[in-house]
């Protein structure tokens, strides 16, 4: 039940800050970057994010069977890997920028396996990092505020490459080059976010060796399905996330033919998810108020109710950006307060089964963010194709309405859904939890 510094909250959450500068770049900017300057058809280019997604789904329960399988050394089982493979990732981040691909095949070819090999750079980065935060400490009130600075890192990463990426891209004049400039200082950022997180965190809570268990896919199978509270935010994630993520790439679309600027893109960045970090700053207090799961119905009921509007209402800068913000900071504290769930529900896994699977139990978690991904790629790419976009023209007013209904309509529905999912199937209680965690400390021969 460690009580954490605030240095360490703040090194924790630079994690996320670290991860966005790459893992958001691709979310935000890579569908544009391949229908408009490598020229990729949007469906294809929706495909490309659907075949990779899955395959980096896959990837993340196998690199979270390779992590639990280690054994904890002087520097941790999480923090070596993470740090590590966060360079990878950074070069990787950039390459995936660059398409020297001639034809349409050679450039899908590229795009198909620099996206991939991506995909793995990211699991090896992001299962350890997320794993880090259940062995920080055990405490419910100090996990509320872990993913409170967590969720403030990744709003805040968001935000600045939101604000900074695409006019840094445009003063190059040529965006084949200006994409991976950026790419690389961004890449950057990342590495010294991730090196902070490696040097002021530290892991506490460690499983005995003698509970150690070999990994195998019965174990993988096992670790989910006998665990209730992960079987609902894996399900209510495939929703919530892939709500986000269409939000993210499809906004500089509607920027640029719906509001007539591509330039806007950094007015409307700024306010939307910088009233979203300010929101997710109030997690703590919302939590101590409300408990995890009514705060989290709250934020996503927040965030249906204001798109709902902003699609009824036409085409306006103003009311569009109030509108936006309110949704931004609805979905932003739901995906927040989810870090606490998922350690939370590591300890769930263990008080049931008596094994402790961090690096499983958030790799399977991690699956279903990256099936949303997948889908909200997906259902970018073959929506634009759908509503008849072509890149760099004048479009028509049917594919105007469709990219509305994409960035709007879809999310209010995806969100109603995931309230719904949150709200009749978890099962886990702050006062629950706290009474579990009593029980393992006593298992475990600790102080209750």
């Amino acid at each position: 039940m460690k009580k954490l510094t605030l240095k360490e909250k703040i090194s924790y959450g630079l994690g996320d800050f670290g991860n966005g500068f790459m893992f958001d770049l691709g979310q935000a900017y890579l569908l544009k970057f391949y229908t408009d300057v490598v020229g990729i058809a949007s469906a294809s280019a929706g495909g490309i994010f659907l075949f990779t997604k899955i395959f980096d789904a896959i990837m993340d329960p196998i690199a979270g069977t390779i992590i639990d399988s280690r054994k904890s050394g002087k520097n941790g089982k999480f923090r070596p890997i993470m740090f590590a493979s966060s360079i990878a990732l950074a070069i990787l981040t950039v390459i995936t920028f660059t398409n020297p691909g001639k034809t349409s095949t050679s450039k899908l070819i590229f795009a198909y396996i620099t996206y991939m090999i991506w995909g793995v750079g990211y699991s090896f980065t992001n299962v350890p990092y997320g794993s880090l935060g259940s062995v920080i400490t055990q405490d419910v009130n100090e996990r509320a505020s872990l993913a409170s600075f967590r969720q403030i890192g990744s709003s805040g990463a968001l935000l600045i490459t939101g604000v900074i990426f695409m006019p840094l891209v445009l003063i190059f004049g040529n965006p084949r080059l200006g994409y991976p400039a950026v790419a690389a200082l961004m890449g950057i950022v990342g590495i010294l976010s991730f090196r902070m997180t490696y040097k002021n965190t530290k892991e506490v809570v460690v499983q005995a060796e003698t509970k150690r268990e070999k990994i195998t896919p019965k174990s993988i199978a096992n670790t989910i399905f006998s665990n209730r509270a992960l079987l609902t935010l894996i399900l209510m994630t495939i929703f919530s996330i892939s709500a986000y993520n269409i939000k993210t790439s499809l906004i500089i679309y509607y920027c640029q033919y719906n509001l007539g600027n591509v330039k806007l893109i950094m007015y409307v960045n700024f306010f939307t998810i910088g009233c979203s970090v300010i929101g997710v700053s109030f997690i703590p207090k919302l939590v101590k108020k409300f408990g995890k799961k009514r705060t989290v119905i709250i934020g996503f009921l927040t965030s249906v109710v204001a798109d709902s509007i902003n699609f009824l209402l036409p085409g306006n800068i103003v009311t569009f950006i109030i509108l936006a913000s309110i949704a931004f900071i609805g979905i932003s504290i739901p995906n927040g307060v989810t870090w606490a769930f998922v350690s939370d529900s590591i300890d769930y896994g263990e008080w049931k089964t008596g094994h402790r699977r961090e690096g499983i139990t958030y790799s399977a978690f991690n699956f279903s963010r990256k099936l949303a991904q997948s889908l909200s790629g997906f259902l970018s790419g073959i929506g634009l194709a759908m509503i008849g976009y072509v890149a760099n023209a004048k479009q028509s007013a049917h594919t105007l309405l469709g990219i509305k209904v994409l960035l709007m309509l879809y999310p209010a529905i995806a969100l109603l859904i995931a309230a719904i999912v949150i709200g009749v199937l978890y099962n886990l209680s702050d006062k629950k939890f706290e009474e579990i965690v009593k029980d393992l400390n006593l298992r475990n021969g600790k102080k209750a």
